[in-house]
């Protein structure tokens, strides 16, 4: 299934003006995606979300250079006041809590996995599987970097920083990688559903 349908397999229009469109249309859909899942959202002060199983389909869908703009779309939805982020919240001070490294990573995370999947690491499920994997990592790196750094402020022990941070999230992140995995193809047909691929082209 994930061999015959790819990202690959997404038409992008050749005029300019419906390309841009296109591009538009795909990255601000990412973007409600990402608001959307974050709305499932449960724990304090790092919650467990859907944002990260929406950030890896996002990048795997879109691509790296869409996938990317997507998350910063939302991020840039967030800082302006409206609540996208979990339980919610808006504005540039939650960039400064707990949750900011995680923020910023989600923009590399997705960038990643979607530079993998143009290079076809989505056309079999090891190689899906890994590319969110890694996007992962990458993610939870940024995010637990953030944290040591608020726990070093605050005096509190580098352990606290992977109880709070990390072994709390890892069987839902290996559910999520999963999950997003198994609705990849679901994904690009529902693009080409709303007729994403059938753009005129010159």
């Amino acid at each position: 299934m994930i061999a015959q349908l790819t990202m690959a397999g997404l038409v992008r229009p050749c005029e300019k003006s419906a390309a841009w469109l296109y591009d538009l249309a795909l990255v601000l859909g990412g973007s409600v995606l990402i608001a959307m899942c974050t709305q499932i959202a449960v724990g304090h002060p790092v919650p467990w979300t859907g944002q990260t199983f929406a950030v890896l389909m996002v990048g795997a869908l879109l691509g790296s250079r869409r996938g990317a703009l997507s998350v910063l779309m939302y991020l840039l939805e967030g800082s302006a006041g409206f609540p996208v982020f979990s339980h919610g919240r808006a504005g540039l001070a939650v960039f400064f809590g707990p949750t900011g490294g995680y923020l910023i990573g989600f923009v590399l995370a997705a960038y990643l996995v979607g530079r993998l999947a143009e290079r076809g690491w989505d056309r079999r499920l090891a190689t899906t599987v890994l590319a969110m994997a890694l996007g992962n990592a990458v993610l939870y790196g940024c995010g637990l970097a953030w944290l040591t750094c608020l726990v070093h402020l605050f005096g509190r022990s580098l352990g606290s920083v992977l109880a709070i941070g990390l072994y709390p999230f890892l069987p839902g992140e290996v559910v999520k990688i999963a999950l997003a995995t198994a609705l990849l193809p679901a994904g690009w047909r529902l693009i080409r559903y709303f007729g994403f691929d059938k753009m005129p082209k010159m």
